[in-house]
């Protein structure tokens, strides 16, 4: 097993500035002490935050079109949060979870991210946001992440969704219901998962 990940190997990687480094340390903190309190992230997870939470979010930033971020079921904040102190672009956190908005809206203080609106909603009830691009980790399988976001897809939207080994399940039951151009990213914190970049999603069988 791999040592967990220093703060300073993840600026090197997400190739960030000392000042932002020490916007994410805030986070980082931040997450440590309300965890104790309520369950933002798993237990095993926290001993490698850096690697298995923020690197794993960043690696998406490369990858997002110019426009308006949505991340759906956003959590501790990952990826959206991690994406919106990466980068000065619009960025739409939805969370129903009562508890998790208000330690979000903590967390947006204390690194400082202006570029944020937070929906204290379920997807599913929000009007179209005009997001360029979804984004989701860990928020449900394929099929049922799609049907949630439908009313926030248009024709040039992206979605970018980070999954792990049984993506292809996934996509293989979503397909049944949704036609979609796929690219399988690889993932820079575990070899067995994926990002996937779909992009033209509409409703229909395929084929």
């Amino acid at each position: 097993m791999s040592s967990p990940l220093a703060p300073e190997e993840f600026a090197r990687r997400a190739d960030v500035s000392r000042e932002t480094l020490v916007r994410f340390e805030a986070y980082a903190a931040l997450l440590k002490r309300w965890q104790a309190r309520i369950n933002l992230v798993s237990a095993a997870s926290l001993a490698d935050l850096w690697r298995r939470h923020f690197l794993d979010s960043a690696q998406v930033a490369p990858h997002l079109p110019d426009g308006p971020v949505l991340d759906v079921g956003t959590g501790a904040g990952f990826p959206g949060l991690v994406l919106a102190i990466l980068s000065p672009r619009e960025v739409h956190l939805v969370e129903s979870d009562q508890r998790k908005c208000a330690f979000l809206q903590e967390a947006i203080r204390v690194t400082g991210a202006r570029n944020i609106i937070l929906h204290d909603a379920r997807v599913e009830t929000l009007a179209p946001l005009g997001a360029a691009s979804i984004v989701a980790r860990a928020a449900a399988p394929l099929a049922e992440l799609l049907d949630l976001v439908e009313r926030q897809l248009a024709p040039r939207t992206v979605c970018l969704f980070l999954k792990g080994k049984g993506f292809e399940e996934e996509l293989t039951r979503a397909e049944k219901h949704w036609n979609m151009r796929v690219e399988r990213i690889a993932s820079e914190t575990d070899a067995h998962a994926r990002i996937l970049r779909l992009s033209e999603v509409r409703r229909g069988r395929s084929g």
